[in-house]
């Protein structure tokens, strides 16, 4: 998408296992890569003033509280409101900022993006969704874990809320959206898959149906839709296959000379490969259907996700994510 207006995206200055070094490293190469980009960083005043002073595209937004990786994250919501999760979100609230992210307790970006943020008008859940790669193509996966169960009626709106976001983020103009189900037919699968299956095919522009597990990989449909726990495993499953894979290539190609010699060849394919699976390269995942933009990132993000993320943040709000959201659940509801 064109770069057509500056963006000022919250940064947690804390956020992450191997903050605030990944982070600050990630939020440079950002700034960098987009010259619209403005940044809030948020937290501890001796992290977050000198680096600023350093920036002049940085603002220093003091934070006196961190919430850890192990903490509850509603009750650390609550009891922590100066913490760089909760004066994150409240910066996108008071219109400081445009967009929050956070590589922090994910269960508390959440709860403070839900709480703090609110909800699009008309959202009963909102949906992490998560960017992965095919041979030709990128697709989008949701709910990836902050809704363990759900209802039809959720599975239909996360439809139209992954599709508003592949229009934004994928360019993809009219997206199919598909049902995780364990068979093609419309009959297959739970009570709530078959439910959500009608009233998707009635309610969602582009339902293609339903998909099985060994579609989703090579990206069949544009969107695939289920509840966050089939979401979360589906997606930890792909991301360790495909590590795994990797390093089973790896061993196969040092195995002997003659594979090193092939190897050597291959390096090159072999490391695009890795960067295209490299779950760093997409960053983060939007938080969808809160009144704002909200990307969250991996607890073990470097840089390169940082960097990453804020792109997506960025994309996300000149594509007027939030609006476009809002609209397609209002043109659904009437």
């Amino acid at each position: 998408m064109t770069r057509t207006r500056s963006v000022t995206v919250a940064v947690d200055a804390m956020g992450g296992d191997h903050a605030p070094e990944a982070v600050l490293e990630g939020v440079t190469a950002a700034l960098v890569a987009d010259p619209l980009l403005l940044v809030a960083l948020v937290g501890p005043p001796e992290i977050v003033h000198p680096f600023a002073e350093r920036h002049p595209s940085v603002t220093a937004v003091s934070a006196s509280e961190v919430i850890g990786m192990d903490e509850h994250p509603a009750a650390a919501v609550r009891a922590k409101k100066d913490s760089s999760i909760v004066v994150g979100c409240r910066l996108v609230r008071d219109g400081r900022a445009d967009a929050f992210f956070s590589a922090g307790n994910t269960g508390a970006c959440m709860s403070a993006a839900t709480l703090v943020m609110g909800r699009i008008e008309g959202v009963a859940r909102p949906a992490l969704a998560t960017i992965l790669p095919a041979r030709d193509r990128r697709w989008i996966l949701l709910d990836v874990g902050a809704n363990a169960e759900a209802t039809a009626e959720h599975l239909v709106q996360f439809a139209h809320m992954g599709a508003a976001y592949a229009k934004v983020v994928l360019g993809v103009p009219r997206p199919t959206v598909g049902l995780l189900s364990i068979g093609e037919e419309a009959t297959k699968g739970t009570p709530l898959v078959q439910e959500a299956h009608g009233m998707m095919a009635e309610n969602v522009p582009g339902f293609a149906g339903n998909v099985e597990g060994d579609d989703i990989p090579g990206g069949k449909t544009d969107v695939v839709v289920t509840d966050g726990f089939t979401g979360n495993v589906a997606l930890k499953l792909m991301e360790g296959l495909a590590r795994e894979l990797l390093a089973q290539v790896k061993d196969a190609l040092t195995s002997s000379a003659a594979s090193k010699v092939a190897a050597a060849v291959l390096k090159p394919a072999l490391s695009r490969l890795r960067d295209d699976l490299d779950p760093d390269a997409v960053g983060g995942a939007p938080l969808l259907g809160v009144d704002g933009v909200c990307i969250i990132g991996h607890g073990s993000s470097g840089p390169r996700a940082v960097e990453a993320a804020l792109g997506v943040a960025a994309t996300a709000v000149r594509g007027e994510l939030v609006a476009k959201i809002a609209h397609s659940l209002e043109c659904a509801a009437g």
